[in-house]
């Protein structure tokens, strides 16, 4: 994103956010869900976790507000992402991140580059020679690739993430699970008729109201 696409952004965030606020703030059950049960979490932080999958098109939309706004987070709050999918070509490109991320090669370029692959180059990977062919586009050594790609560990964290978004009831993307008790994202509580760029600002201005009522344990 642009500098001054980004600046932007968090101004219509940041509006969006005051607008929220002087309407009484979001409302539980329209602008977010409370989960069932609390999802253990670090003492003194509030974690913030997005479940996608890259061939979502609204996670791709959403992609560049969020890198902006995590620049921004304060030093109380993490923030990880967590791939997810069902069907075979999904956990592919699950385990496609998961094994980059163990190497230390899930650079932001990187990241961009296979949500843009996807959405902007007309790239597919439907199997594994294909997901090696497509992060070897984007600089990665592939002989590593291939050791992590079929780890045990990666397997594990693939298992682990479907348990994740599974008791955070997260049954779309993107979705944004704040403080391991509050869930939202840009289908909630949004105008159909918006952009998604607006639907994505008023995430995060949700997601930042969250992330305060976290800290009061709300």
């Amino acid at each position: 994103m642009k500098r001054r696409d980004a600046t932007l952004a968090l101004a219509a965030t940041s509006l969006i956010g005051s607008a929220a606020h002087a309407q009484g703030g979001p409302v539980e059950g329209r602008h977010y869900q409370r989960l069932s049960q609390p999802l253990p979490g670090t003492p003194g932080k509030v974690e913030v976790i997005e479940f996608f999958f890259y061939k979502c098109p609204h996670c791709f939309a959403l992609d560049p507000l969020l890198e902006t706004w995590i620049h921004q987070l304060p030093a109380d709050v993490s923030f990880r992402r967590v791939p997810v999918g069902a069907p075979a070509m999904l956990k592919l490109h699950a385990r496609m991140f998961y094994a980059l991320e163990a190497m230390g090669a899930l650079t932001p370029t990187v990241h961009s580059g296979i949500f843009n692959a996807f959405h902007r180059l007309g790239m597919d990977a439907t199997d594994e020679a294909g997901v090696v062919a497509l992060v070897g586009k984007l600089g990665v050594d592939t002989a590593k690739f291939k050791q992590a790609f079929a780890s045990f560990g990666v397997q594990g964290k693939l298992a682990q993430g479907q348990k994740l978004a599974e008791l955070s009831g997260a049954d779309s993307v993107p979705t944004l699970v704040v403080g391991g008790r509050y869930r939202t994202g840009p289908g909630m509580g949004t105008d159909p008729n918006q952009s998604e760029a607006a639907q994505g600002q008023q995430a995060l201005a949700i997601a930042d109201f969250l992330i305060k009522l976290s800290r009061g344990k709300g």
